[in-house]
């Protein structure tokens, strides 16, 4: 649930250039965890299991 101020929620409160830099942040952050994944599982054979974590 989002704040609320009196009737309204905070979202509603905000500017469009904070919406822009919010969806922005948002975007970029998922790219991130994107690419995480996407190096973790680079290498693997489809359908093994994935080997032993190396430390």
């Amino acid at each position: 649930m989002t704040k609320r101020i009196g009737n309204k929620d905070i979202a509603q409160h905000r500017g469009k250039e904070e919406k822009q830099r919010v969806r922005a942040s948002n975007i970029a952050m998922e790219a991130e965890k994107k690419a995480i994944a996407a190096a973790k599982y680079r290498n693997q054979v489809k359908g093994r299991p994935a080997p032993a974590a190396q430390a």
